[in-house]
């Protein structure tokens, strides 16, 4: 297994399908393009190789802020369904401690659908910490002020 930097080469449509299994609202184009436009802002796509195909994506971003110092905030993480529970989300994550280091970032970041309790446990096991709530408004109206 290795993992790789998503360019524009011969894995592409392989990736983008194992991503497809997280974020089905899109098809292959719009991920693509949606992807593209996200690179313009920072984001990045790894993801796990071996003979057996692409085994994990991931998708991210390195940024700075008060609270965390220098980061990796993870967007979009996903285990192909065909490799799940075979040590493929650690070798990912391994990565992502390791390369943290390597970049200088003090802290890894995500959020994880409340639902997801797989993936809660998951996180738990690799020493992440529930630290926050994550707050959001989906249809933002202004109100008359």
């Amino acid at each position: 297994m290795e993992v790789r930097f998503l360019d524009h080469d011969s894995d592409h449509s392989a990736v983008l399908e194992v991503l497809l299994q997280l974020r089905p609202s899109y098809d292959i184009d719009s991920l693509s393009a949606q992807i593209k436009k996200q690179q313009a802002n920072g984001y990045q796509v790894v993801y796990v190789k071996s003979p057996d195909g692409i085994l994990a994506v991931a998708g991210y971003v390195v940024g700075e802020k008060l609270a965390w110092g220098k980061y990796i905030y993870i967007d979009d993480l996903v285990t192909n369904a065909n490799h799940r529970s075979s040590g493929v989300g650690k070798f990912l994550i391994d990565w992502f401690k390791a390369y943290a280091l390597e970049i200088g970032c003090e802290q890894i970041h995500l959020d994880s659908g409340v639902q997801r309790f797989p993936a809660h446990k998951f996180y738990l096991r690799e020493g992440f910490h529930i630290a926050s709530h994550h707050f959001s408004l989906l249809d933002v109206k202004c109100s008359n002020l």
